[in-house]
Order: C-alpha cells, then sequence, then structure tokens
C-alpha cells in the first residue's frame, strides 16, 4: 500500500506566511522559510508554498523564495502562485522546487499543463482547483484568482480535463470548507478522485485527524493538506501520522513522540 502523504500548506502574502477563512480573513502565521524548516523536521512527507496574491497582482512568484526554502528543506515540496509560462515552470524547478503548481494560468491557457508535462515529465506539473459548490444548480464551479474570479468552469470536468492534459497532480481545495476546520468536502474529494487517473490531494477545512482519515477513506485521496491546525499548534505532525496509522492507513512517521506529544497518541482532536 502506498504511504498516504501530510503536506502542510503554507499560503504566502508579501513574503509571510497566512491563514484565513474561505480565502479572506488573513492573519500573519509567521516565516514561510523558518516555518517550513519545522514541519520538515517534524515529519512532513511534502510542503506547499502557495503565493496566493501573485496571480491577482499580476507578479511572478517569488523565485527567491523557493530557493531559500530549497536550502533548508529536504523534502519534495511545491510552489505556486504566479506561473504563466513555460519559463516560469523552469525557473521554479531549476530554483530547487519539485513541483509546479499552476491555477490561474491553466484555466487562461490549457495547453500550458500539456506543454510544461511535456518539457518537465507530469511529476512535476500540479494543478489546483479551488472550488465553490453551487447551491442553486448543484456541482462546484471553478475558480481563479485566489479565489476571487468564478471561471464558470464545472470542477468535475475540469478535473478530467486537466487530467488528460497530462498534470501529474491535482490539488482540490473546497472554499467553502478553507478555513472552517470542519472537514474536507468529502463529496467533492470523492466525485474528482473517481474521475481521474492522477493523485488528487484533499484540501480545504482540515480540523482533526478524523478529517484527515475520512479525506482518504471516504473522499478517496491520495494525500491530505493542512495549514492552520499546524500554524497555531492545535496539533503536531507526529500525532495526526499516529492516529491516521490507528486507523489503518499507511503512513511514514517517527515511532517516538517529540515533546509535547502524546506518548501513543492517537488523538482526534
Amino acid at each position: 500500500m502506498t504511504a498516504i502523504r501530510l503536506i502542510p500548506c503554507l499560503d504566502i502574502q508579501h513574503g509571510r506566511v497566512v491563514k484565513g477563512r474561505n480565502f479572506v480573513d488573513l492573519k500573519d502565521n509567521g516565516d514561510p522559510v523558518e516555518t517550513g524548516k519545522k514541519y520538515n523536521d517534524e515529519g512532513a512527507d511534502e510542503l506547499v508554498f502557495l503565493d496566493i496574491s501573485a496571480s491577482h497582482e499580476g507578479r511572478p512568484f517569488v523565485v527567491d523564495l523557493a530557493e531559500k526554502v530549497a536550502e533548508q528543506i529536504f523534502i519534495p515540496f511545491t510552489v505556486g502562485g504566479g506561473i504563466n509560462t513555460v519559463d516560469d515552470v523552469r525557473e521554479c524547478l531549476l530554483s530547487g522546487a519539485d513541483k509546479v503548481a499552476m491555477n490561474s494560468a491553466a484555466i487562461r491557457n490549457p495547453k500550458l499543463i500539456s506543454q510544461s508535462a511535456e518539457v518537465f515529465g507530469s511529476q512535476a506539473v500540479v494543478v489546483a482547483i479551488d472550488a465553490k459548490r453551487n447551491r442553486e444548480e448543484g456541482g462546484w464551479t471553478v475558480f481563479s484568482h485566489g479565489g476571487r474570479a468564478s471561471t464558470g468552469l464545472d470542477a468535475i470536468e475540469w478535473a478530467k480535463e486537466v487530467a488528460e492534459r497530462g498534470a501529474g497532480e491535482l490539488l482540490v481545495t473546497s472554499i467553502d470548507g478553507d478555513g472552517t476546520r470542519m472537514g474536507y468536502d468529502l463529496e467533492l474529494t470523492r466525485t474528482i478522485s473517481d474521475a481521474v487517473g492522477c493523485p488528487v490531494i484533499a484540501s480545504g477545512g482540515a480540523g482533526n485527524a478524523l478529517h484527515l482519515i475520512d479525506g482518504v477513506v471516504k473522499g478517496h485521496a491520495d494525500a491530505v493538506l493542512l495549514a492552520g491546525i499546524l500554524h497555531d499548534g492545535t496539533t503536531t505532525i507526529g500525532n495526526l501520522k499516529r492516529a491516521m496509522d490507528a486507523a489503518g492507513l499507511s503512513v511514514r512517521y517517527k515511532k517516538n513522540p517529540a515533546p509535547g506529544e502524546s506518548e501513543g497518541g492517537v488523538s482526534f482532536e
């Protein structure tokens, strides 16, 4: 069984880690390199750094941040935000990133997905899908520019298209669930996971270990993304992985608890 990946996400704005709710009301959560190194040391499987205002402000991803991260972190990491061209993808990878996430640019120019996959391999291409539930018509609508603009695209159909175009992985975020700590949108995650042949990362709403477990078992996700409950110290990567292991999921984690972690620690809080 392939190990389930636990991936902390660091949303970056003006060089700082921020976290909000439903993509708004952002609050400062520290330095991205220091925070990323902390999660690296605690046993995260991968990291995601997203410059959440780059596309909205019409500027490229801060490449020097990727270089600083690469100097301090020794697990795979993804960067995204403001990726507009194949050259942008190349620059991020040359700066040390293992994968590049694209959202708004992929919507504007879907060929960017296939072109990037052809040049760098599908494993380096992550397409982020920010989706909001359509309360009136059903289904989910894709949003771009950090959740600010509705594209009118159906999230499931868009997921199928980007997978066919060569995306190696999909980062599926529920805008409705973001920051609520009420759990992932399992229906959204499951529907997309069952519709595509590439790995899917569940994102938006993680509040405790049970939510992560449900994201995999009920949402059929291959990996789980989380932020707030780690940033504010609600729990630790070690405790979450112990709970996932106790639930029968395959995870990689240190058997000996770090200071502050529970000893046999199956905590769903």
